[in-house]
């Protein structure tokens, strides 16, 4: 006789079920390459204390390895059925009932819209920036080449900075020579300058110091024709040569002192005819010849200009003329012509 009692229920592979649906426990598991790995035959699946009892919980699962793997998305990529063992599926629960998954499930008017919005989400942001993720490049491939194009941007501008930076440094050292050299040439001009003020004014002293000299030295003639110079060859000299400087003049022309001193000597002597001799105070000593009278005597104080005798040939003498020489205090002779332009004299 047939028994109105219910049969039994089949076991669960997950282990003995106590609680309703509503009331399980979820636990947390980690799928293996052991633990999915195809059964050959029939679909059979061990039984396992501690795993979820739930494919929904194995699929989540998977999804969260590919993702924490570094897969980006499957956007745009097929969908894949999914077949599972009837034991298995018959204890699925409410797809509507998992929290966060009823929401998109709904069967009114924006179901479509809904489906259409977690479709194109990606199912994970594992390796996403969060600029990434709200400019929309959840690609992997999209990633890579979003970030090999802002190193190589970056790497552009490091490069234009370095240019840049180059191109500065050398404007300035270009500068930095031309200030100097600039400098340069502003102190060799401040130095030309400062030489030729210099020069300038030691002629002004010079010439100053000449004027000072002429007002004190003299010509001893003021009229007359250079005949014969210092050093000057030729026979009508005992020595072979000129010993003094010769100035032609007129008979009796005033002979002056040229410079004030005192007078060694005057009179006659041998050959220079009528002969005096000055003095001066630097113990320079200058001789007039050939004069054919004197105005002053050994001894005498006589003062630049003074009149000392008169111009004549007598002694060794070609003609009237006056012949003057000069000597250093140690008795050497000079050349007069050099000796009165160095006192500011013109000849």
């Amino acid at each position: 006789m047939a028994s109105n009692k219910p049969a039994p229920e089949a076991p669960s592979p997950f282990g003995t079920d106590t609680l309703g649906a509503q009331d399980r426990t979820w636990e947390e598991w980690n799928p293996t390459a052991e633990s999915i790995r195809p059964v050959r035959g029939r679909h059979r699946v061990a039984k396992q204390r501690g795993l979820a009892r739930s494919s929904t919980v194995l699929g989540v699962g998977v999804i969260a390895a590919v993702g924490a793997g570094g897969m980006a998305t499957a956007q745009g990529k097929p969908p894949v059925s999914i077949s599972l063992p009837d034991s298995i599926a018959d204890n699925l629960p409410d797809a509507k009932s998992l929290p966060g998954v009823g929401s998109l499930m709904s069967d009114g008017p924006d179901a479509k819209d809904t489906a259409t919005v977690a479709a194109s989400s990606p199912l994970t942001t594992a390796g996403i920036t969060t600029a990434e993720a709200e400019q929309g490049t959840t690609d992997a491939g999209e990633a890579l080449r979003t970030r090999i194009l802002q190193q190589a941007e970056q790497q552009q501008a490091s490069a234009d900075a370095e240019a840049r930076a180059a191109q500065e440094k050398a404007a300035a050292e270009k500068a930095a020579a031309e200030a100097v050299a600039q400098q340069g040439e502003a102190e060799a001009k401040a130095a030309a300058e400062k030489k030729a003020a210099e020069e300038a004014a030691a002629r002004k002293a010079e010439a100053e110091r000449l004027a000072k000299l002429a007002a004190s030295f003299t010509l001893p003639v003021s009229s007359y024709t250079i005949t014969a110079t210092f050093g000057q060859a030729g026979s009508m000299w005992s020595s072979g040569q000129h010993t003094g400087l010769d100035f032609a003049t007129q008979a009796g022309a005033p002979i002056k002192a040229v410079h004030g001193g005192t007078v060694r000597s005057a009179g006659w002597h041998t050959s220079y005819g009528y002969h005096t001799v000055i003095e001066l105070d630097d113990g320079t000593e200058v001789t007039y010849s050939h004069q054919s009278s004197l105005n002053v005597s050994a001894g005498q104080r006589v003062n630049t200009g003074d009149i000392i005798g008169r111009a004549g040939s007598t002694g060794n003498s070609s003609g009237v003329h006056l012949h003057l020489e000069v000597h250093t205090a140690g008795g050497s002779g000079i050349d007069p012509m050099s000796w009165l332009r160095s006192k500011g004299l013109t000849l």
